[in-house]
């Protein structure tokens, strides 16, 4: 992944200006804090943000048991929106007080990755994610946001921060599942695991034209919530075989796309057997563990059945983030249900483990920062 970035002042006038914050952070493999940390610098095309709400996502349970390599005092975070403290001289198009939402993803936007079209790849494999990985995250009362003209977006007057919140990923993530996938007005899909991810392809399948939805899920409150969302059928995979049920549901043929959104083996094996030949596998889960993917030799046609595999990192950037906002502005979907439990910023620790449990029916846990 790279060395991880830090961003402190580089002047005397700067190092004056420096206040202590306090940050929620990954103190090394398996161990989490507050601590008291500096407050970033912006570069010159950088902002600072000061956070109002946000959100746990269980990448950031993932990352402090390892998935990502050894950190050390890493603040966790990268769903987060808030108000703008400060920019770099570059900055074109926000300024202080400015209310915005800001991408999980935050590409380099000058890079060859991006040039070429996949910008959450910017300067490596998965470069474009910074919070977190290779600098610190958001989970702090002060948050550093790189080329902020590019991964910066005003978030409308009829949009609460809690409902821009969910763009920063869940709704950018679930939605780009299916949009990968090239889904046909009218056509079938099946979405494995209905977690955040999940529910937002679902919610995405419906806002792309599908023509039936099946969900596959085990909780009822997220069995629930696929229904809400715009599931068609709701299979649970401890009631029996998932696959053969999708192929009950449609006639043996299969689904036009089936989408990974949970990050297993088998879950990913199920989307092979489930698929038609000539259909889509959309992956969207994080595969924290393990060596490799199967892909079941015979169901895969011995490698010549047209099934694509596509993938994809959590898109981000100004655009994305604006155009999810437009859905919200004008009611096309309400991704605040998700959120079960509500934390103030000096309750994270308990948030996270919460979420790392999954325990109490939890989905999202919202995070309030103090406001001044």
């Amino acid at each position: 992944m790279g060395s991880r970035e830090t961003f402190l002042p580089t002047d005397d006038v700067a190092r004056d200006r420096v206040m202590s914050m306090k940050a929620f952070v990954m103190e090394e493999i398996g161990e989490t804090g507050i601590t008291e940390k500096e407050r970033p610098e912006p570069g010159p095309a950088d902002a600072i943000l000061k956070p109002t709400k946000g959100l746990i996502c269980t990448s950031d349970c993932h990352t402090v048991h390892g998935a990502v390599g050894e950190r050390e005092n890493l603040t966790l975070g990268h769903e987060i929106v808030g108000i703008v403290e400060e920019v770099g001289d570059d900055v074109s198009d926000f300024e202080a007080g400015d209310r915005v939402a800001v991408g999980a993803i935050t590409p380099d936007w000058n890079s060859r990755a991006a040039q070429d079209g996949h910008p959450s790849q910017s300067n490596g494999a998965l470069g474009g994610w910074k919070f977190a990985n290779v600098k610190d995250g958001t989970f702090a009362e002060y948050a550093h946001v790189n080329d902020a003209d590019g991964n910066l977006a005003h978030i409308p007057d009829g949009v609460s921060d809690h409902e821009a919140a969910y763009t920063a990923d869940m709704m950018s993530t679930g939605f780009a599942a299916v949009e990968n996938a090239d889904l046909p007005v009218g056509g079938t899909v099946a979405i494995f695991a209905q977690g955040p991810v999940g529910l937002m392809a679902t919610k995405g399948a419906v806002l792309q034209g599908a023509g039936e939805i099946i969900a596959v899920e085990t909780v009822e409150k997220r069995q629930e919530l696929a229904r809400t969302y715009g599931a068609d059928h709701v299979v649970d995979f401890q009631e029996g075989d998932p696959v053969e049920e999708i192929m009950n549901l449609t006639d043996g043929e299969g689904v036009d796309v089936a989408v990974e959104a949970l990050g297993m083996d088998e879950t990913f094996q199920d989307c092979i057997k489930a698929v038609k030949p000539g259909g889509t596998v959309s992956n969207v889960g994080y595969h924290g563990e393990g060596e490799f993917r199967h892909i079941p030799r015979e169901e895969w046609g011995l490698g010549m059945a047209e099934i694509d595999v596509v993938t994809d990192l959590c898109p981000g950037g100004r655009l994305r983030i604006e155009r999810l906002l437009r859905l919200l502005e004008n009611g096309r979907v309400d991704p605040t249900p998700m959120t079960t439990h509500e934390f103030a910023f000096d309750e994270i620790e308990e948030a996270f483990e919460l979420m790392d449990s999954k325990e109490d029916g939890i989905i999202k846990p919202l995070i309030h920062f103090k406001e001044e």
